[in-house]
């Protein structure tokens, strides 16, 4: 079974940068991808960004396209997401899931973290 674990969340202020780390073990991780999700209170769970763990290609939300950068470490089964130029409204609790393929739909992702908080101070 494929486990997860976030890290590296935390409080900081608008404009600031937070970098997440997902260390991933399970599996062998040379296929699939692993996406980065973040559910505010009150709302829905929503794709944030992905990347695949051969060739490093990336998806992204429009709304962090251009501010938050998804990247990998083969070799410590490890994927980031560095987060700059952050907002009040990226405000949540951050997940990392395991998928086949690379997608934005939460359903296709089968194995999730426990999640890291993110707070952004205005």
């Amino acid at each position: 079974q494929v486990q997860l674990v976030e890290s590296g969340g935390g409080l900081v202020q608008a404009g600031g940068s937070l970098r997440l780390s997902c260390a991933a073990a399970g599996r062998t991780f040379s296929s699939g991808a692993v996406g980065w999700f973040r559910q505010a209170p009150g709302k829905e769970r929503e794709f944030v960004a992905a990347i695949t763990w051969s060739g490093g290609n990336t998806l992204y939300a429009d709304s962090v396209k251009g501010r938050f950068t998804c990247s990998r470490d083969n070799a410590k089964n490890t994927v980031y997401l560095q987060m700059n130029s952050l907002k009040p409204e990226d405000t949540a609790v951050y997940y990392c899931a395991d998928s086949q393929v690379l997608a934005r739909s939460v359903r296709l992702y089968q194995y999730w973290g426990q999640g890291t908080q993110v707070t952004v101070s205005s």
